[in-house]
């Protein structure tokens, strides 16, 4: 019962933050579930027990290229077109580029026509939102549950059965092919 409480005390307060869920003008809130907060650990569908990073950005440098850095930790957006990971059609995982924390599986990647990987769901549980307005307009922001890397915008122009587009930076990814182990999850 007190760890019930805790849990719903911890998401009120993510929620009263902003960081939990995000109110859309032109829709529902969007939620990461299960429900994660910093120093909780959150259990995933994978059977991967994992508990957000409070590792500082800076910290990042070195441990991934200056890139990619840019994307996830300064939340640039690398050039259209230019991601090797835009036309990998394996079956496989792809992976936050920092941390390691399984994203997105291939079965939910489809061609955009927007020169970046797109996914039309992430596994649960492993995104959080909140609202971007760099471009004067508000779009809705996705980052890693993990280490907080910046991967992209998801938006309500996908294919069935969601109809969303996670737009992702191909720099903020690694991908894994199925049959190869996961790496394991980096601090």
């Amino acid at each position: 019962m007190a760890a019930k409480l805790l849990l719903a005390a911890g998401a009120a307060a993510l929620a009263g933050a902003g960081l939990l869920a995000v109110k859309r003008p032109d829709g529902p809130a969007r939620q990461s579930q299960p429900l994660t907060s910093r120093g909780l650990p959150v259990q995933d569908p994978l059977n991967v027990t994992f508990t957000p990073l409070t590792k500082p950005k800076t910290a990042w440098q070195g441990q991934v290229s200056e890139e990619a850095y840019a994307v996830l930790f300064e939340e640039a957006t690398e050039r259209a077109g230019t991601c090797a990971l835009l036309h990998e059609k394996r079956e496989g995982t792809f992976v936050c580029a920092a941390c390691y924390l399984p994203l997105f599986v291939n079965k939910t990647k489809f061609e955009s026509g927007t020169g970046w990987p797109s996914f039309n769901e992430p596994i649960p549980g492993r995104l959080g939102f909140k609202t971007d307005y760099k471009i004067g307009y508000p779009r809705t922001e996705y980052h890693c549950a993990r280490c907080g890397g910046h991967q992209g915008h998801v938006f309500d122009d996908g294919p069935p059965p969601t109809g969303q587009r996670y737009c992702n930076n191909g720099v903020a990814l690694k991908f894994v092919p199925k049959g190869e182990a996961l790496p394991a999850l980096r601090d």
